[in-house]
């Protein structure tokens, strides 16, 4: 079989130990660094003449790295890759200079939608969370609006819709098979008037909630923001939550973005910082996803 001659893991990746040990098979040499490197000139020194090189969200590799390396053939991105401009490596200089790029989708999903309606029942029924109106409510009935519609949302919205929620969305495009099931695209401001809920499913580096989406969102509602980064201009974020009638729930405080520290301990706020997606089983479909991708590269 076809190997790489040495492959680095520049900085953790998340591999499990199991992908750790397949993981010999595809290279004569592996070396594995535990921390993230502190500059890029120990970046490029631990990559070295190295011919692949795993990644995860960080360290950035730039062009600046790359036209350092000139033995380097392959780069695996061990986390999602969105688009060539929001990854954290410069995939058009690498595809120019003979270096293949490949990332990995749809890995963490289950976790997201557990997420989103775990909040939506505390919140509703008032479990361990103050009761969000003044009688205990169902998802029966609720309406869930989701901006942003990929494989987490489209999941997400199933679900809902099967406890008895009513959904709209609004994407780049309809998707078909979810207006059959009675999902329906909507423009983005008349949506975030219509729910009840708004759940946030964009891509990296995409913000499409400026003042007039918040005016046409209002208050009195519930943003769940699922997206790796803010999803709304951080200035009006920080202005909606500052009326305790809207509740913000994320996973992470990335999603929530550089006003994290000033609003995190509003109890209108909701954010355990721990990313719901990266389960047990999602670190397994990571790891597989990345081998196989290894594995193509090879062949």
């Amino acid at each position: 079989m076809k190997k790489f001659r040495k492959l680095v893991e520049v900085a953790p990746v998340g591999l499990q130990s199991w992908a750790e040990k397949e993981l010999e098979n595809y290279a004569d040499e592996i070396v594995r660094f535990d921390t993230l490197p502190e500059n890029e000139s120990e970046l490029v020194k631990r990559i070295g003449d190295a011919d692949a090189v795993l990644v995860r969200t960080l360290p950035l590799i730039p062009s600046s790295v790359l036209s350092k390396c000139p033995n380097l053939k392959y780069v695996g991105m061990c986390c999602s890759l969105y688009s060539k401009e929001s990854a954290n490596v410069d995939i058009a200089f690498a595809e120019s200079h003979g270096i293949t790029v490949y990332g990995i989708r749809d890995y963490g999903d289950h976790g997201v939608t557990e997420y989103v309606i775990y909040q939506l029942v505390r919140i509703l029924h008032g479990y361990d969370y103050p009761m969000w109106k003044n009688h205990s409510l169902e998802l029966t009935g609720l309406k869930v609006g989701f901006v942003g519609f990929g494989t987490s949302g489209q999941m997400t919205a199933q679900a809902l819709k099967h406890l008895g929620s009513e959904i709209r969305y609004f994407a780049r495009s309809k998707k078909e098979d979810r207006e059959k099931e009675g999902m329906h695209f909507t423009s983005l401001d008349e949506l975030l008037s219509w729910a009840d809920v708004v759940i946030t499913c964009l891509n990296k580096n995409v913000i499409l909630l400026h003042e007039a989406q918040f005016k046409a969102l209002g208050n009195g509602k519930i943003m769940i923001n699922t997206s790796i980064g803010p999803a709304a201009e951080l200035a009006l974020l920080k202005k909606w939550v500052e009326d305790d009638r809207n509740i913000l729930c994320a996973d992470t405080s990335g999603a929530i973005g550089e006003i994290y520290e000033e609003i995190k301990d509003k109890i209108n706020v909701i954010c355990p910082d721990a990313s719901a997606g990266m389960t047990e089983q999602a670190y397994d479909l990571m790891s597989k996803k990345v081998l196989d991708n290894i594995k193509k590269a090879l062949s």
